[in-house]
């Protein structure tokens, strides 16, 4: 699922409010969560997760295509770790009625 997906979705379930609003407002906590995330806050969605930062020091590594040692500078990068109600919401047992796209296998 896509931003904007999440965005549709809230405003089919929410008619009294408009899609630009629910955009608004989708925006507004994404960008507080990044913001959270540069300070080096932790994130926690009750039940969801928690998002973080983990910092990765600066190293020597090889340009895969050539061979060239090259640094790589230090960086942030994030991490998140699946809440308790969530890993047993995903690891439930659902039969493949309850959702058509879990059991099936892509055709080529």
């Amino acid at each position: 699922m896509i931003k904007s997906d999440l965005v549709k979705r809230i405003a089919s379930q929410n008619r009294h409010l408009f899609e630009r609003d629910i955009e608004k407002i989708v925006n507004a906590i994404l960008d507080e969560m990044v913001e959270a995330l540069r300070r080096g806050d932790r994130v926690e969605l009750r039940g969801f997760g928690a998002f973080s930062v983990k910092l990765r020091k600066a190293h020597q590594g090889r340009n895969p295509r050539t061979g060239v040692v090259v640094a790589v500078e230090k960086k942030a990068v994030p991490y998140f770790k699946t809440g308790k109600e969530m890993r047993a919401r995903l690891n439930r047992e659902t039969s493949p009625s309850d959702n058509p796209d879990l059991g099936t296998v892509p055709s080529d």
